[in-house]
């Protein structure tokens, strides 16, 4: 865990660039505080003033009768309240904007860190955990910057302010008016080491019950389908539980804090109070002073009871912050300076590569693979045969821990992984549509495309004829992930956009996976067309989609069993041989 300290000068990190808007901001809740608590100062002036007449203190700076000082007080009064007033004004608006730009500053950030770390982290993560980081969190420093900072400030402040008229009017007066403040400072510190590991727990629940919600909406329609809507609430309402449980043990904590500092308060008030009045019985206190010191003792020790809710803001801002932190301390992955624009061949070299996720098992162990430019190379085996970590490779979404990949002979890299894969276009079976239209999806990969441009590549991935049928054609929405589509004309279109980047490579994982054979068909037409001078690998279960590839890799447990053409292949009665025969029904 990252110490509170440690974790309080992150977050003033990230506002180095606001120093001007800090330092106003701060400037601002000063001057409301000092015009805060003047009118308790003038109102023991005006007491003098009642009491003594002449002889009074303003009398003093000769200003000598009453009814004069008594308006100068009134507009002085005046002036204070109205200056208290414009500050507080300012002071909310400083530091509520501040906090607008901090936690964007910081949301962006968290959120350009995350994109570029490797797909292998993030399937090791619930999405809805690291959302819940870039909202929830963040959000939490919001809620500091908002209130917590100028309490602090405003705090310090009072017992400077205070303290220096204490001590100008009565020394002895001072130091019993200040003796709670160690036991209320001192308490506060004790209560942020205990609150602390409580609040992190409540962070982490947090995160656990938006991962859980993410999930169901996402999966609402499998829910319901096996009517399991009773039991995913149950598992809701103890995720919740957890959550509710993990605030009553800090709240359980923090409560406590108020309580004992108003016996700490109480303390300083009476002595103020029962010492400062024999002080003025004794003749050795002015009635003025008196009451100035009276009003101001509240002013002093009251505002300190809001420590604990200033304190716990913090905490709940410090834990929030250790879980941004954590994520921006992520290591990223080597990357090679930015290029210049590039046009690669095609060519494709796997050099005894091998790959392993976080559980240890290879995934691809030991492979060794030439791909010439302008060749169509299929990759077929089992479920888990590492065909798609092979696309994943190729994309540089996950680096090898032992061997190379190579395009165009270098290292991947060597390249700048933003401009290399502007050079390959990618079919992924599980199709994510973004929430716009039909157009916004198709020309994700060219956004500066134009319509005709666009309604070629629909129609390279016979698309065109069931985009041409919806109620907008190109500017109908397609939901989100492109839920109001079928499972086929989701791929059609994923098909279309990875075509609109005309990438000299392509990658098409089960991209006839969701068609029917009619759709197949014609997709296959239009690959084969598409395929002319490309480098092309192709993931498929269906053999009949890749009998005219120019190779066949068969993969097992992530090692090449077997390669060659269609018919070398069929002719070995190997393993790829006795898939087809399945396949085929000839088994």
């Amino acid at each position: 865990m990252v110490a509170a300290p440690a974790t309080l000068f992150v977050l003033l990190r990230h506002a180095r660039g606001h120093r001007g808007r800090v330092a106003a901001a701060s400037a601002c809740s000063v001057l409301n505080k000092l015009f805060d608590i003047a009118p308790e100062i003038l109102i023991g002036i005006a007491v003098d003033v009642v009491a003594r007449r002449e002889e009074s203190f303003l009398a003093g700076l000769g200003l000598v009768d009453p009814w004069l000082q008594l308006y100068a007080l009134g507009a002085l009064t005046f002036v204070v309240w109205v200056l208290e007033s414009v500050f507080e004004y300012l002071h909310l608006r400083l530091w509520r904007n501040l906090a607008q730009q901090l936690q964007h500053g910081l949301r962006l950030q968290a959120y350009v860190h995350l994109q570029r770390l490797d797909v292998a982290w993030f399937e090791q993560r619930s999405s809805a955990g690291v959302a819940s980081v870039l909202n929830d969190d963040i959000n939490q420093l919001e809620r500091f910057l908002n209130v917590g900072a100028n309490e602090l400030i405003q705090v310090v402040v009072t017992v400077v302010a205070v303290g220096g008229v204490f001590f100008a009017i009565s020394p002895q007066l001072a130091w019993v008016a200040f003796t709670p403040i160690p036991v209320i400072v001192l308490g506060a510190f004790w209560f942020q080491r205990r609150v602390a590991p409580r609040y992190d727990a409540v962070r982490e629940r947090a995160g656990r019950l938006a991962g859980r919600l993410s999930a169901n909406l996402a999966g609402i329609a499998t829910i319901k389908s096996f009517a399991a809507e009773a039991r995913e609430a149950d598992a809701v309402a103890r995720e919740s539980l957890d959550y509710v449980a993990a605030n009553r043990r800090a709240i359980a904590l923090g409560s406590a804090f108020i309580p004992v500092i108003r016996m700490a308060i109480l303390a300083g008030f009476l002595a103020t109070f029962v010492w400062g009045g024999a002080m003025v019985l004794d003749g050795t206190l002015r009635e003025g002073f008196y009451a100035v010191l009276v009003f101001l003792t509240q002013r002093l020790l009251w505002p300190l009871t809001r420590l604990a809710e200033t304190v716990d803001l913090y905490e709940r801002a410090m834990a929030s912050t250790r879980r941004v932190t954590a994520l921006l301390d992520e290591p990223l992955p080597p990357a090679a300076p930015p290029g210049e624009p590039l046009r690669v061949a095609g060519r494709i070299a796997f050099e005894g590569v091998r790959f392993a996720y976080d559980d240890g098992r290879p995934a691809i162990d030991g492979l060794d693979l030439d791909i010439p430019a302008g060749r169509t190379v299929a990759f077929v085996g089992a479920t888990g045969a590492g065909k798609s970590t092979v696309f994943k490779l190729v994309l540089g979404l996950v680096r090898p821990q032992q061997g190379v990949v190579r395009i165009d002979g270098r290292p991947l890299p060597d390249y700048d992984a933003a401009q290399l894969r502007r050079q390959i276009g990618w079919v992924n079976q599980d199709v994510y549509l973004f929430d716009g239209s039909v157009r916004d999806n198709i020309a994700y990969a060219r956004p500066d495309a134009g319509e005709a441009e666009v309604e070629a590549a629909a129609r390279a991935a016979e698309a065109h004829e069931f985009i041409a049928a919806l109620p907008q054609g190109y500017a109908t929405r397609v939901g989100e992930r492109g839920q109001m589509l079928s499972g086929g004309q989701r791929q059609r279109l994923s098909i279309a956009r990875a075509l609109l980047k005309d990438p000299p490579v392509l990658l098409l994982d089960e991209a006839t996976s969701a068609v029917d054979n009619e759709t197949e068909a014609a997709i296959q037409r239009s690959l084969a067309t598409i395929a002319r001078g490309r480098t092309v690998l192709v993931i498929a279960h269906r053999l009949s989609t890749i009998v005219h590839a120019d190779h066949i890799v068969v993969l097992d447990a992530g090692r090449i069993v077997e390669q060659g053409t269609h018919q070398d292949l069929v002719a070995r009665g190997g393993v790829y041989a006795a898939l087809w025969r399945v396949q085929t029904g000839a088994a």
